[in-house]
């Protein structure tokens, strides 16, 4: 199976690593070279730096998106055009333009698009989808999640200013870059049909996007969820509460660890991560199950409409941030 990357940033890199592992060589990389990483990992592998000449030698079967968000779709539409599956990193795109000639190509060539929320192999939201299932904290009432990092910590290596993260032009700002509770809320509690949000700019870390964002999410089912995001948070705090009318259920992603009050029980059963368990893993899983689905050895963990479903919400705040206003989503 031949695969192409497109981006050969921190993330890029990890794919290439983990395709090394699961035994994947036919590799080639398309790249810019304005990457702020060493190449010496990638001196035994074919790069392009055009992308038309990329598909048109290469042939590849498989492409994966890895570069800026900004610049996600005009990958995604010429690579599809050219009869490849899709690997996108989340978020799919920074705007809705283009998504849907994305979903019309995908049709039309019979094609696997896949979006990269990880956390939906983290065995603790596995644990808690079993738990919401079987209905151990009765019936949902909230949820709150709470995420905050330091950006200047994240690559330590290279100016965050001038990161994707930080950039406007590249679709950055914690709304996008931090949206995974968007995408894992939905795949635990339903659809989300009212987003009410206020972000700000402290201008403490220099940055022309947004570093904070308070969120309010109404599902389908009648509860809400509040999303805090922040670039700014020492030391590192992401954690999850659902609340339901029999107990609470709260993850904290630390030690990746699950606990959970039932009012049927004095206990505070908790789930640990298994022994040895590293966050690359959730990487790993993830890109040998979107080889699975290309095989037809599984069904998509997080498709397409899904990461168009987290992109909806991610803009909806935008809009509701600038508007002042409760913003609909329609399904």
């Amino acid at each position: 199976m031949r695969i192409l990357i497109c981006g050969l940033g921190s993330v890029g890199r990890r794919h290439l690593r983990n395709l090394a592992a699961l035994g994947q060589e036919d590799v080639v990389l398309y790249r810019s070279g304005r990457a702020t990483l060493d190449n010496e990992e990638l001196k035994d592998y074919p790069v392009e730096h055009d992308l038309s000449r990329a598909l048109d030698r290469w042939n590849p079967e498989v492409t994966i998106i890895s570069n800026p968000t900004s610049m996600h779709m005009n990958i995604a539409l010429a690579a599809s055009k050219a009869g490849s599956h899709l690997f996108i990193e989340k978020p799919i795109s920074h705007s809705i333009e283009g998504i849907h000639e994305l979903q019309e190509i995908i049709t039309e060539n019979e094609l696997h698009a896949y979006v990269g929320y990880q956390f939906r192999f983290h065995p603790g939201f596995l644990h808690i989808k079993r738990l919401l299932e079987h209905q151990e904290i009765g019936e949902i009432l909230s949820a709150q999640v709470t995420w905050g990092e330091y950006l200047p910590n994240w690559h330590p290596w290279e100016d965050y200013r001038k990161s994707y993260s930080a950039r406007k032009d590249l679709g950055g700002g914690v709304v996008l870059t931090l949206c995974h509770p968007f995408d894992y809320l939905r795949w635990l509690l339903g659809e989300v049909t009212e987003v009410t949000a206020e972000t700000g700019q402290s201008g403490l870390l220099d940055l022309d996007v947004e570093d904070s964002a308070d969120v309010t999410l109404r599902f389908k089912a009648g509860y809400r969820a509040t999303v805090h995001l922040d670039y700014l948070q020492r030391p590192t705090i992401h954690q999850l509460r659902i609340v339901g009318s029999d107990g609470i259920l709260l993850w904290d992603h630390a030690d990746g660890s699950v606990r959970w009050w039932s009012a049927d029980s004095s206990e505070l059963p908790t789930l640990t991560v298994p022994k040895g368990f590293e966050r690359n893993q959730l990487f790993l899983d993830e890109i040998e199950h979107f080889l699975q689905v290309i095989s037809g050895e599984a069904e998509s963990r997080c498709s397409l409409e899904d990461g168009i479903r987290a992109l909806e919400i991610a803009l909806a705040v935008h809009q509701s941030a600038e508007h002042g206003k409760r913003i609909g989503i329609n399904r």
